[in-house]
């Protein structure tokens, strides 16, 4: 069984390969009657969109996307939402005759599979994140009340943005990348979503993140410092951290997600010399994603 599909009510599932002819996704369990329209989603996709700046991947796509159904006359019908998003600037022959590449999963992908997808890391590639990002802007209909905002706030180990432009240039000069840090603020969760044991609402919310292409490391709250500190230390730590017992609190959850550098460097192909910089809708969607479903599981099992 293949898992390509996220959440419990509100379930998303992605399809589609970086150099195929299209990607997108199926959303399922999103409430009837919510406004949706394709410049609501697009106006996400766009902040993830490759070829803006000289600081990430050349390739040109407009990423416009297709609502195909699910829809009518601008609002959720309660059934499927049909995403798609065509692959514009595929160039499928930058691949060919590569072998698998150390630290990409078309790697695995053959040993698990006996087949592999080499045009750009396939279904491993950063691309599919475009899906996820759409499927994200739905979510966010199911949950007004919340805000998520999502920052690049450290590049190589650098937190003073004044150096990341000299950085990604000295990068491309040698044909290298570096890794980065995403933080996610969700501001506005009321106390009461998640669940205590076995679908805690801050376990969801980083292994959401983990799934997502190139992430090495998530999070939540104090993160990995709570565990150099005292209980006595530790007291505003708690309050930041907007989860107890993997239930919301009401504070605001804050999340901190480790990007790897891009491992293709120095070989043909359009890469970013660090993902992360186009990585915070990507965090961003997929913590609306987890978000929405538990808001959804909330009011399934309490009646509100």
């Amino acid at each position: 069984m293949s898992m390509n599909r996220l959440g419990h009510l509100l379930v998303m599932t992605t399809w589609g390969e970086s150099h195929g002819p299209a990607i997108g996704c199926v959303v399922d369990g999103c409430p009837p009657g919510l406004e949706l329209d394709e410049q609501w989603i697009q106006q996400w996709l766009q902040k993830r969109r490759p070829g803006t700046s000289a600081q990430v991947s050349a390739r040109q796509e407009s990423d416009r996307v297709q609502i195909l159904s699910g829809v009518f006359e601008g609002r959720t019908t309660g059934t499927p939402i049909g995403l798609m998003i065509a692959n514009e600037d595929a160039r499928p022959q930058d691949y060919e005759g590569l072998p698998p590449r150390l630290g990409h999963a078309d790697q695995v992908y053959e040993k698990k599979y006996g087949i592999r997808d080499p045009r750009g890391g396939g279904r491993a590639s950063a691309r599919e994140t475009a899906a996820r990002v759409a499927a994200g802007a739905l979510a966010r209909l199911v949950i007004p009340e919340v805000t998520i905002e999502a920052r690049l706030v450290e590049m190589g180990g650098e937190a003073d943005p004044d150096r990341w432009d000299g950085m990604i240039e000295a990068l491309k000069a040698d044909g290298d990348s570096v890794g980065g840090v995403v933080e996610c603020v969700a501001s506005g969760v009321p106390a009461g979503w998640g669940a205590p044991v076995y679908a805690k609402l801050d376990a969801e919310l980083a292994g959401a993140c983990m799934g997502i292409n190139a992430v090495k490391g998530v999070e939540i709250g104090e993160g990995f410092a709570a565990g150099r500190r005292r209980g006595s230390e530790n007291v505003e730590g708690m309050r930041a951290s907007g989860i107890d017992g993997g239930i919301s609190t009401g504070n605001p959850i804050t999340l901190r997600v480790a990007f790897k550098p891009t491992s293709s460097f120095g070989i043909k192909g359009r890469h970013d010399p660090c993902v992360a910089i186009r990585g915070a809708p990507v965090v961003e969607a997929m913590v609306a994603l987890v978000l929405a479903d538990h808001k959804l599981l909330h009011r399934a099992q309490c009646g509100q």
